[in-house]
């Protein structure tokens, strides 16, 4: 075989191959893609439904089901980011009901200058504007030490830290006391991690505000409509 004649049969054979791995590439391409797409079709509703269900259990812990009788998947509204709330993102507000008559709101909010970042609070206050009680969903505080704002890390199982917030308005704690005991306020927080009780209260603070300042607008809006904070 001449050498043109071997170049080009070597040629030949290299796009060839070319050839087949790219089509093997894209065929492995496009039924990896179907996997995934059917897996997440498969999975979505169960993810969702799971959800639900964490969310359920956290709105559960902050309201007691003896203070509503409605549905308050159903009767729930949209936030537009709310900065008084910590909130660069849209949230959800649930709105409890009872006998047809507001009892209480359900809404996220979120500290941002915890120790490590970010501490993301659900909570409920009620007609009267007291705090009913607030959990942390979220957070990456330093464990053993500042984790302590989480009851499921809390050592103290008969009164978590987070329990200390239960039933308190500005009625009987003012607003300008709303801090930890270190800053002059009436919270307590453990010894060498205030960063995080200190983080936490002040954005209890500023959300119990928020919710009774927009009481009236948030139960006046309709189920799934939207709260657009009013401008100045």
């Amino acid at each position: 075989m001449s050498e043109p004649i071997e170049i080009a049969h070597r040629e030949s054979s290299v796009l060839r191959i070319s050839v087949r791995t790219a089509a093997i590439m894209l065929a492995f391409t496009l039924v990896f893609t179907a996997l995934m797409a059917g897996t997440y079709r498969v999975t979505e509703p169960l993810v969702a439904a799971s959800a639900l269900t964490e969310k359920l259990r956290l709105i559960g812990e902050v309201l007691p089901p003896g203070h509503y009788d409605n549905d308050l998947m159903a009767d729930a509204i949209t936030l537009s980011p709310q900065k008084a709330l910590g909130l660069n993102e849209e949230t959800r507000l649930w709105r409890a009901r009872k006998g047809g008559e507001p009892a209480a709101l359900v809404l996220e909010a979120a500290a941002l200058d915890g120790y490590s970042g970010r501490i993301s609070l659900i909570l409920a206050v009620d007609v009267e504007g007291h705090m009913l009680a607030q959990r942390v969903t979220a957070h990456k505080e330093t464990p053993g030490l500042g984790d302590y704002i989480d009851p499921k890390k809390d050592r103290n199982k008969t009164r978590p830290w987070i329990t200390q917030f239960s039933n308190l308005g500005f009625d009987t704690v003012p607003q300008k006391k709303w801090k930890v005991k270190k800053d002059g306020g009436r919270f307590d927080q453990m010894s060498g991690a205030t960063i995080s009780a200190r983080a936490v209260t002040n954005a209890s603070g500023r959300a119990l505000a928020w919710a009774v300042e927009h009481r009236d607008k948030l139960f006046a809006l309709p189920a799934n409509s939207r709260f657009e904070e009013s401008k100045p």
